[in-house]
């Protein structure tokens, strides 16, 4: 058969029945300046038509690898479409009822008339090759995709007033969007599955540590959670004030710097600068104050350069664009684990986000936060790493009496939160609330509780940090230092084992950084290399 392209539109509408939509008449237009058709393959869309109307099962192969808009034809679209409607509504599949389905929508002179819907059904015997041709008219669909995405490409570099790094961003969304409906995992057996289990936990016993994800360099938290799981998304809630960004920059510290695990914060509250001074002032043990006003003594200065030093090689990726989007988010996370091979991926935090294109507003705001969570947990899937998104709680917190300790009902603005985390972690400090002892009579002055409210893969539990303010930073208990609950090593200590976990906590050393200070532990005395405060 023989087609003919023509400059007249007119013409060429009646040549060729163009596909619909924006794209599609962009893709046509750069199709006719280079004098060719677009890819498709007609007589396999006819045979693959014909053998799901004369086999019963011949769709349970193709429906994973087809969509309607696979199909070249806006015809065989038609019937395709129609045949899943069939088959959704549980009516048998064959020349008959798709007939009949057609004539009932109006459909049956569009795509074809009763003749041509039963042509289908000589072309092809049986649906023995019914998959290999299925995989041949979803390759013709993604070449007829990235023709339009080209062509709409090259009309809007054309265009003076495009702004050329918001056209980067869609193009690789747009690439990203035809992989990821275009290319799917598919499922596996269970001995194939098996043996990747098997495989695994014989990696994690040659493993010279217990920890299978990113460690937190918490010493009890790591004994329940393993470290921060690949694929997890955990969501950390606090009410303002808790130290939740304390708390995750320590976090994000210790896997940067004492297990050299690659980070990603994206601070949407903070600025770069003011994140860096956190880290400066915990990583010196110097007032955050004096570090805001730069009212150091000389000592102090010197304090700061040599203890800052393992900073500076630090694989820290630090991103403060604010009102960031979920596209843009995808983005930058793709290209640092392509990269950097980031292995965790923190935000901070997720209601400052805004879902794709920004939409969302007061009405629905719960719907937006919805679609948020969902695309992180998407995200953490996508590039196997950890993803730590901080989030509010709500005010019945405040409101509510005792203790006041946080529940996932509190969960701010979307129960879909709790929903789509793998955990969720809520930080607690008695002393916020004026409560200095536990009724035991144990201090609380400087205490803050981890507590573990939702673990899909393990353990609820809760776990005691100490709290060190004018650090701005969490750090391991000394067992001396609250009853001998929640006590831990810290990760900075030379001799610093994450094997040394055990059912009555962990083992105590000396802490040279991660720590409330030499002056505060058992054994005294100072770090040579510090100056008393």
């Amino acid at each position: 058969m023989t087609y003919y392209i023509f400059v007249n539109n007119m013409e060429s509408e009646k040549s060729v029945r163009k596909p619909s939509g924006k794209s599609k008449l962009a893709q046509t237009g750069l199709i006719q300046s280079l004098g060719k058709m677009p890819p498709q393959a007609s007589e396999l869309e006819q045979a693959v038509l014909g053998a799901l109307m004369i086999e019963k099962e011949a769709l349970t192969i193709v429906i994973d690898i087809l969509k309607p808009e696979s199909f070249y034809h806006e015809k065989h679209q038609k019937i395709y479409a129609c045949i899943l409607e069939l088959f959704d509504e549980s009516e048998p599949v064959d020349i008959l009822t798709v007939t009949q389905k057609l004539r009932t929508k109006g459909e049956l002179e569009f795509a074809g008339g009763a003749y041509y819907i039963t042509e289908l059904t000589t072309r092809v015997s049986s649906a023995a090759n019914i998959e290999t041709h299925a995989r041949i008219i979803s390759e013709q669909a993604i070449k007829r995709e990235l023709i339009s995405i080209a062509s709409e490409i090259q009309r809007e570099a054309f265009e003076d007033t495009t702004d050329v790094f918001e056209l980067l961003n869609r193009t690789e969304q747009s690439l990203y969007q035809v992989s990821e409906a275009n290319i799917r995992k598919n499922y596996a057996e269970m001995r194939a599955i098996l043996r990747e289990a098997l495989d695994e936990l014989v990696s994690r016993r040659n493993q010279e540590n217990a920890l299978t994800g990113v460690p937190s360099g918490f010493t009890d938290l790591d004994r329940i959670t393993s470290g921060w799981q690949k694929s997890d998304l955990i969501i950390l809630a606090a009410r303002p004030g808790m130290g939740k960004t304390a708390f995750v920059v320590s976090a994000m510290r210790n896997a940067a710097v004492d297990f050299k695990k690659g980070v990603a914060i994206f601070s949407l509250e903070m600025s770069a600068v003011q994140l860096v001074n956190r880290l400066i002032s915990a990583e010196a043990e110097l007032d955050s104050e004096k570090i805001k006003k730069g009212n150091l003594e000389e000592y102090e200065w010197q304090q700061l350069h040599h203890k800052i030093r393992k900073l500076d090689s630090a694989p820290i990726f630090i991103d403060d664009t604010p009102g960031l989007s979920i596209r843009e988010l995808r983005t930058k996370c793709r290209r640092l684990k392509a990269k950097n091979d980031i292995q965790m991926v923190i935000i901070d935090y997720l209601q400052l986000m805004t879902a794709e294109g920004g939409k969302g507003g007061p009405g629905n705001r719960e719907q937006e936060i919805s679609q948020i969570s969902r695309a992180l947990k998407n995200l953490a899937k996508e590039i196997n790493v950890p993803v730590i998104a901080l989030s509010q709680l709500s005010r019945a917190v405040e409101t509510r009496g005792g203790d006041k300790k946080p529940q996932l009902s509190d969960l701010r603005e979307s129960g879909a939160i709790e929903q789509d985390a793998d955990m969720v972690v809520f930080l607690y400090r008695p002393e916020y609330y004026k409560i200095d002892e536990d009724e035991m009579g144990n201090s609380l002055k400087g205490m803050g509780e981890v507590i573990i409210a939702k673990h899909r893969n393990g353990s609820l539990d809760s776990v005691f940090l100490k709290f060190i303010g004018k650090y701005t930073k969490f750090a391991d208990l000394e067992k001396s230092s609250f009853g001998g609950g929640g006590g831990g090593a810290s990760p900075m200590e030379d001799n610093y084992n994450p094997n040394n976990f055990d059912s009555g906590g962990a083992k105590t050393f000396s802490s040279k950084i991660n720590d409330f200070g030499k002056q505060n532990s058992p054994e005294g005395g100072n770090d040579d290399d510090s100056v008393p405060f």
